[in-house]
């Protein structure tokens, strides 16, 4: 009988890792940062049918990078998980610490038990009624988890595009504001036109879905400052 090859346990982890980053590499990059009125996710993304970002629940967005059907599937199972909740209970009880507590442990699970992890990192955020109330979480291929206070960027490029984000970051910005110093550090020296722009915006208010999709108009417009 052949003996099964051993592979030592930190090495396979190890080879995972670098196989979901090396995915992960290769995707184009997004931002998503706290503002004066709401949460702004910017991602580079010239498809006008396979969307980076969407709307999970009345407060809550989604976002990724990677392998577009495997962050597809997690933002399918988010809604469903949002939906239910809601119905069971009430729609004030969808949690966004839940959700992404429940994202942590689908990638944690699948990166330890299965042969191939999920090449994707994904956002979940959520605008409350005041700023002390915004939530952005920033969930790994792994199932780690941090709770950004500021800001998140995925994808390529990532630490170089922190270091932009964090030079012009101000949580006072406007929504013009906030969207050109998210363009600005995804494109670095180049120059992204509004067909190659994804935007979502979480818009503080009372009640109801916050969550807008921008058009490129309305892309352009902020652009310009108006």
């Amino acid at each position: 009988m052949t003996m099964p090859f051993y592979v030592a346990p930190e090495q396979l982890m190890k080879d995972r890792a670098d196989f979901a980053q090396k995915g992960i590499a290769r995707g184009r990059s997004l931002v998503a940062r706290l503002y004066a009125d709401g949460i702004i996710i910017v991602a580079e993304n010239p498809s006008r049918n396979l969307r980076k970002i969407s709307e999970i629940y009345d407060r809550i967005a989604f976002a990724g990078v990677g392998r577009y059907n495997e962050y597809d599937q997690l933002r399918i199972a988010g809604i469903r998980h949002a939906d239910m909740k809601g119905y069971q209970y009430s729609r004030e009880d969808v949690d966004p610490q839940a959700l992404a507590n429940q994202y942590a442990q689908m990638l944690g699970q699948i990166f330890t038990h299965d042969t191939k992890p999920l090449e994707v990192e994904i956002v979940v955020a959520s605008v409350g009624k005041d700023r002390e109330g915004d939530r952005l979480f920033h969930i790994r291929y792994d199932g780690s988890v941090s709770d950004e206070d500021e800001f998140a960027v995925l994808g390529g490029e990532a630490e170089t595009i922190i270091e932009r984000v964090a030079d012009g970051f101000n949580i006072e910005d406007d929504e013009s504001a906030a969207l050109s110093s998210c363009v600005s550090a995804i494109a670095g020296d180049r120059e992204l036109g509004v067909e190659e722009l994804e935007v979502g915006l979480l818009r503080r208010g009372e009640d109801g879905r916050l969550f807008e999709r921008l058009e490129n108009s309305a892309i352009q417009t902020l652009m310009n400052g108006s």
